[in-house]
């Protein structure tokens, strides 16, 4: 399962959905990037494949963030969620 997080402007907890398909995840990823992109708001609609009966709608110029990432077993063991981990020095 791949998980779309959302982080709104002036909100501390994420919306997240989620997709069973890497190519939908990232279909998914760049159609936000390009509400977000856009110079007129855009209601932005979401539905989550993992829990079919999650349905969210956000206005794109309220978007401060969008992160995809990987949220099942098959994600590398150790790692942390985040885009970077402290390493621990050697022993």
């Amino acid at each position: 399962m791949i998980s779309i997080d959302l982080t709104l402007k002036y909100t501390p907890i994420p919306i997240s959905v989620q997709r069973k398909e890497s190519e939908d995840a990232n279909s998914l990823y760049e159609t936000i990037i390009s509400a977000m992109r856009s110079p007129t708001p855009e209601l932005i609609e979401l539905t989550c494949e993992k829990q079919t009966e999650k349905k969210v709608a956000v206005m794109s110029d309220q978007i401060s963030a969008v992160i995809v990432s990987q949220k099942d077993g098959t994600a590398a063991a150790g790692r942390v969620p985040g885009f970077f981990a402290l390493a621990e020095p050697d022993q």
